[in-house]
């Protein structure tokens, strides 16, 4: 006799608690029936507080989100909109893409979905990164053979012609001097851009990367800059490279203090955990989920509103002697490291945030496995 399989039977909320997308149940008082736990996030509230709450309790009456309902329920068919911006004092400003649809089993209940813009951005975005990334290796290495090379010569000969130059001419063969090293320490940055070798990763406490970032920008370039910190103490360690995130957390800080250069700077730090997207890491065939997020605010002018969507590709820069590989360079680490990042400015109110993998055993084994073999 052949045994009989027992049918798989799927738990519907445990199964909507786990998608990235918030998922709501409303009816027709546009009351909240069910929320599942993206939602929870999204309304920084549990369910258990929201159920049998208006919807309109967090979302403005105006909102296109009420209107779409109203569309669903009064049509009895599908709808959705795309880029409509979610904002309330509760809330915060969200991009988000929304859905809305009648329940087969009751269409006076609507399902709600509502989906970040920003998941489908950083993905977009993070993908654009590694190609700019490639992009700057190509260069580099041209830039290595063709001008650092002849560089060298042109260095070497206004040495020599100092060495029996008037005091006048010996002003210029310094000026020559000083240019060749600026452009040499220029494709050595570039340069930075050709590892592609795996990072070496392990526990990470961010908190101490944090920490140490702080200490060295009150003690030089933040000295009059005020530092907030915003931490949640139960986060788990970061997955990555310590010296190389210390690099990435120093440098965008170290812009901050630049951008918020005024008598009332601050810089505030924050540390949490949130539900974020998962991305392939290089050097492994394992997709890690990004929960870890680290964000830097200055309270700075702003960045322009042409620039901002450029922000991240090289030789873009909003200062007047920038090189534009700073931050060019901060998302390649990133990058490595399969994490993400994002800008959201404003005057008096630039963020940047990283979403980072967590560390685990399993994970660290699987690298180090792969390590392994290439040697």
């Amino acid at each position: 006799m052949t045994k009989k399989t027992k049918p798989l039977s799927f738990d519907g909320e445990v199964i909507l608690n786990s998608v990235t997308a918030c998922v709501f149940v409303i009816d027709p008082q546009a009351r909240i029936r069910f929320v599942n736990t993206s939602g929870e996030q999204l309304f920084q509230a549990s369910a258990r507080y929201l159920k049998g709450r208006k919807l309109n309790d967090f979302i403005p009456h105006d909102s296109p989100i009420m209107s779409l309902i109203d569309q669903a329920r009064n049509g009895g068919s599908n709808v959705s909109e795309n880029s409509i911006t979610l904002e309330s004092p509760k809330l915060g400003k969200h991009l988000v893409n929304a859905y809305a649809a009648p329940l087969i089993e009751d269409t006076s209940l609507i399902i709600l979905t509502l989906t970040k813009r920003s998941l489908a951005d950083q993905i977009a975005r993070q993908l654009k990164h590694r190609s700019a990334a490639r992009t700057i290796t190509a260069m580099s290495a041209m830039l290595a053979h063709e001008i650092k090379n002849p560089l060298s010569g042109i260095r070497g000969a206004a040495q020599l012609l100092e060495s029996t130059a008037d005091e006048d001419d010996k002003g210029l063969t310094r000026l020559i001097t000083n240019e060749t090293d600026r452009i040499c320490a220029l494709v050595d940055r570039m340069e930075s851009f050709s590892d592609g070798r795996p990072i070496r990763r392990d526990a990470v406490n961010i908190h101490q990367v944090l920490e140490h970032v702080r200490q060295l920008a009150q003690n030089g370039f933040g000295k009059k800059v005020r530092f907030i910190e915003n931490y949640d103490p139960s986060l788990p360690p970061v997955f990555g490279n310590k010296d190389n995130l210390i690099q990435i957390i120093l440098n965008l800080v170290k812009n901050a203090c630049e951008a918020a250069a005024h008598e009332n700077a601050e810089i505030i730090l924050t540390t949490a955990y949130q539900h974020g997207v998962r991305l392939a890491v290089p050097g492994s065939e394992t997709r890690v989920h990004l929960p870890l997020v680290v964000s830097i605010q200055d309270n700075g002018p702003g960045i322009p509103d042409d620039l901002r969507s450029h922000l991240f590709e090289p030789f873009v820069t909003t200062k007047a002697k920038g090189s534009g590989l700073g931050l060019a360079l901060v998302a390649k680490m990133i990058g490595d490291h399969g994490g993400l990042i994002e800008c959201e400015s404003e005057p008096k109110k630039t963020i940047f945030r990283i979403m980072l993998p967590m560390y685990s055993e399993k994970q660290y084994g699987v690298l180090k496995t792969n390590k392994e073999k290439a040697s």
